[in-house]
């Protein structure tokens, strides 16, 4: 049921959702795969292979997210979260299927003049969609604030925002602070990189923060297809230790 509920809603996203004739669609995917211990005994390995449908629409931009997850390691380890229980069996298990999706909506309220500058709002929601073991069972409610300035070809960025997650059976979860600090140079007319460093307080007392530096490349193939390529290192048992990406994204 769950699987057919993420399917419909995706296809509903696509077909009625927010891209009026006036709107652009962009549809992407690609892989994600990371591995770390999280502080527990075991290794956890982690591949996420997403569908991500974003429509932008004047001011506005919707996205929703589909992962189809593989992971192997500490039954505790949940994607996004990092340990949701202490683990010290050598005990590991596999498990594979559809992951939590993530519906995301973004204002743009502010943007300065020769689009230097831009102030976006957004708000996310989680749903416990997941299958079995391969998520916190739990919805997960999120709001933050990005900021953005041209410097010429460098453009220096910051986030910050507040998420709630829901607690499971047996595990306290409280509301965390969490944002980012980075920046992107366009080499050339197709071709951009760039660094960022996310942070993010620890939402209970087996959970660890989260610090992660990811740095990227992003080639633009023609108007309307888009490659991006990224590396991640993780600084905190709420992150994996590495992890390595792609995404292809077309337009239409």
């Amino acid at each position: 049921m769950k699987s057919k509920f993420v399917i419909i809603l995706l296809s509903s996203f696509i077909a009625k959702g927010a891209c009026a004739v006036d709107g652009s669609l962009t549809l992407s995917t690609g892989f994600d795969f990371s591995s770390g211990k999280y502080g527990t005994a075991n290794t956890t390995n982690i591949l996420s292979i997403p569908v991500i449908g974003k429509c932008e629409t004047g001011h506005w931009l919707f996205k929703l997210t589909v992962p189809y997850l593989w992971i192997s390691g500490s039954s505790g380890v949940v994607p996004g979260i990092g340990p949701m229980a202490t683990t010290t069996t050598k005990t590991t298990t596999s498990r594979y299927g559809l992951g939590d999706m993530i519906a995301a909506v973004t204002y743009n309220v502010y943007e300065g003049s020769g689009s230097k500058s831009a102030i976006d709002l957004t708000g996310k929601i989680k749903l416990a969609t997941a299958d079995a073991g391969l998520g916190s069972g739990q919805d997960d409610y999120a709001a933050q604030v990005d900021v953005y300035q041209s410097l010429g070809k460098f453009t220096a960025m910051g986030s910050l925002g507040y998420k709630i997650l829901g607690s499971p059976p047996g595990i306290a979860m409280q509301g965390a602070a969490y944002g980012y600090l980075g920046g992107a140079y366009q080499f050339t007319a197709q071709t951009s990189g760039g660094a960022e460093m996310d942070l993010s307080q620890s939402p209970s007392a087996t959970t660890g923060e989260q610090r992660e530096l990811m740095v990227y490349v992003s080639h633009k193939i023609d108007k309307k297809l888009k490659i991006q390529g990224y590396v991640l290192k993780g600084f905190a048992n709420g992150s994996p230790d590495r992890g390595i990406g792609a995404l292809v994204s077309a337009k239409f």
